[in-house]
């Protein structure tokens, strides 16, 4: 069994509820947090797999690890904690866009 894809398939669902909350659920801008977040996460939950299927071990970690710190908190300013958390948001990010570039780096390699 791969941890790594245990987290990828749970964060794939945890995507697609928060999604749906977004969509059914919640207003303003709780609503647009959870379908921005719920977008990003599951994006990156399939990028997740397609990294771990090439033997990416490190962009998928950052693809799961940013995924969740990005869609995590915007999740969070939803359900009502601070908005300050919305200052995190931007690490999750950064650590997507380091995954994607690590993949570049690693197919440059070939």
């Amino acid at each position: 069994m791969s941890i790594w894809l245990v987290l990828a398939a749970l964060s794939g669902a945890m995507a697609v509820a928060a999604g749906a909350f977004g969509a059914h659920g919640a207003s303003g801008d709780a609503a647009e947090w959870l379908k921005t977040g719920g977008q990003y996460q599951l994006i990156h939950a399939v990028a997740a797999l397609v990294a771990l299927r090439l033997e990416a071990k490190a962009p998928a970690i950052l693809f799961l690890g940013g995924a969740t710190l990005f869609a995590g908190t915007l999740y969070l300013m939803a359900l009502g904690l601070p908005r300050w958390l919305g200052a995190i948001t931007p690490i999750g990010g950064t650590a997507l866009i380091v995954g994607w570039l690590w993949l570049a780096w690693i197919g440059l390699k070939g």
